[in-house]
C-alpha cells in the first residue's frame, strides 16, 4: 500500500470516529432555538374577554421561553382570572403563584389569590396574602376589604367553636332526662342554643310588650311540652327541636 494510500485510509478512519460527536455537537438543544411567540393573539384575546382563546394563545405565550417578563406576568394574569371563572381554583392559584415568583411586589395578585384561598376554605392562607397585599399597598381597597371580612369570619368562627356542644342552660346542673340528653348531644346542644337564642332575638324585636310576652309564653309552652313528652313512644326530640327553631325563624317581626 502506497503512502497516499494508506494516509486516505487514515483519514476515513478519522472522520468514521468523528462524524458521530461531531453531529451531537452541532445539535441544537429542544426548545432553544424555537422562535418567539407573538404575543398579539393573546392580547387581543385578553381585550376580548375570550376565554378560550386566553387559554389557548395566552398559554402558548406562557410556555415559551423566550416570552418577555411583563408578557409572560400579563398572560399569566389573564389566564388564572379565567381559571377562576371557570371554577377551576388550584390552576389559577398555580398561575398566581408564577405570577408572584416572577413579581413579588404585586398587591393585585396577592388580594387575587388571597381570594382563591378563602374560597376554597383556606383561611389562614388567605388572611396571609390579604396582609401582603395591604403591605406592598396600605390603601388597596379591595384588599383591605377582604382582610377586615375575612379578620371578623374568623372572630365569629372563633366564637362559635367555643360554645359548640353547649346548650343554652348550665349541664352541671342539669337534672331532667331531656336536658341530660341534650347535653350529651352537641348537635342537640347546639340546636338548644340556637333556639334560645332566636327566641331572645323574636322577643327583642317584637312590634310592642304584648307581641314580646305572646312569644315568650310559646317559648315557655314549648318548654313545658318538650320536659314532658320527652322519652315517651314516638317522640322525636330532634325534630320537635328543628320544628321550633323554624318556627322561631319565622317569627322575626311579630
Amino acid at each position: 500500500m502506497t503512502v497516499c494510500a494508506q494516509m486516505l485510509r487514515l483519514a476515513a478512519v478519522a472522520m468514521t470516529t468523528l462524524l458521530p460527536h461531531a453531529a451531537f455537537a452541532i445539535s441544537p438543544e429542544p426548545g432553544k432555538d424555537l422562535p418567539p411567540v407573538d404575543p398579539a393573539p393573546c392580547f387581543a384575546a385578553i381585550a376580548t374577554n375570550d376565554d378560550d382563546k386566553i387559554v389557548a394563545a395566552c398559554g402558548a405565550l406562557i410556555d415559551n421561553e423566550k416570552t418577555a417578563k411583563a408578557d409572560r406576568i400579563k398572560a399569566l394574569t389573564a389566564r388564572a382570572a379565567v381559571f377562576t371563572r371557570k371554577d377551576q381554583l388550584d390552576r389559577a392559584i398555580a398561575d398566581d403563584d408564577a405570577v408572584l415568583r416572577l413579581d413579588p411586589t404585586l398587591a393585585d395578585t396577592f388580594n387575587d389569590r388571597g381570594e382563591l384561598w378563602w374560597k376554597k376554605g383556606d383561611r389562614p392562607k388567605a388572611l396571609a396574602d390579604f396582609a401582603a397585599a395591604i403591605k406592598l399597598n396600605p390603601e388597596h381597597p379591595t384588599a383591605r376589604g377582604n382582610y377586615k371580612r375575612l379578620a371578623q369570619e374568623l372572630e365569629r368562627l372563633g366564637a362559635l367553636m367555643a360554645v359548640y356542644g353547649k346548650p343554652s342552660f348550665n349541664c352541671a346542673s342539669a337534672r331532667r332526662s331531656v336536658e341530660k340528653a341534650i347535653c350529651a348531644d352537641p348537635d342537640l346542644a347546639n340546636l338548644d342554643r340556637e333556639i334560645y337564642s332566636a327566641n331572645a332575638r323574636a322577643v327583642r324585636e317584637a312590634k310592642g310588650p304584648r307581641d314580646a310576652q305572646a312569644l315568650q309564653r310559646e317559648q315557655d309552652e314549648f318548654i313545658a311540652a318538650r320536659n314532658t313528652a320527652f322519652g315517651r313512644a314516638g317522640y322525636d326530640l330532634k325534630k320537635a327541636m328543628q320544628d321550633r327553631l323554624k318556627r322561631l325563624n319565622g317569627a322575626d317581626g311579630y
